[in-house]
């Protein structure tokens, strides 16, 4: 997956955020925060969307980051419905910039899955209104519930990629419709795929290879 992955122990308002960071072979070009589905229903960094996520991100010269969120592994604190999740990752942002000064104006990007989505995008809304100088490169929403978990109305780019399952049993295609309907966002389908990608992994992944071709090359 990566030629070594570390942890390192964040921290934000509820304490430790125990995240694993996948390193590329040479000297990274940029790094990825890659966020996992739903904290109660065991969704961790381990996941293997995630971990797709991250490899793609890893081949292509990032740094991919994978928290646990609040109350999953190490992490410390417990399930927030996005808003402290929101609040931890604008820290572990920051302390990453802190950490690794190279990366601090180096492209990056954003991806989530499921609940992660929420959190994703949220981040993403936070760090604009802050007038971040270095806003993600790339947002990628997969199997997205973004609606189920906004704590409030958010914006996000129009070329954030989305792709969803045609045949998602968690979240319906309909739902992820009319999410981006308004945005005129548009939905990648992927025909036949679950919610959690299962026999899909592939596409997906050259989905997002795809799009992070357009945004780093």
């Amino acid at each position: 997956m990566s030629a070594r992955t570390e942890t390192h122990a964040f921290v934000g308002a509820a304490g430790r955020i125990d995240c694993a960071i996948d390193w590329p072979a040479g000297t990274p070009r940029g790094w990825a925060l890659v966020l996992h589905p739903h904290p109660l229903q065991g969704g961790a960094r381990e996941n293997k969307v995630v971990t797709t996520l991250s490899r793609a991100c890893v081949q292509h010269g990032l740094a991919a980051v994978r928290p646990n969120f609040r109350g999953v592994g190490l992490s410390e604190g417990t399930f927030d419905k996005s808003v402290g999740e929101t609040q931890d990752m604008l820290a572990v942002v920051a302390q990453m910039r802190e950490l690794h000064p190279e990366l601090a104006q180096a492209p990056w990007v954003l991806a989530g899955f499921s609940f992660g989505t929420a959190v994703a995008a949220q981040t993403y809304a936070a760090l604009a209104d802050q007038g971040d100088t270095v806003l993600p490169s790339a947002l990628m929403l997969m199997g997205p519930a973004v609606n189920r978990f906004q704590s409030h109305e958010v914006q996000v780019p129009d070329d954030t990629l989305m792709v969803h399952g045609e045949e998602d049993e968690v979240v319906p295609l309909s739902e992820a419709m009319d999410w981006a309907r308004p945005r005129s966002i548009p939905v990648v389908v992927v025909p036949g795929a679950s919610h959690f990608f299962h026999g899909k992994l592939l596409v997906l992944r050259q989905l997002v290879q795809a799009r992070l071709k357009v945004a780093l090359d």
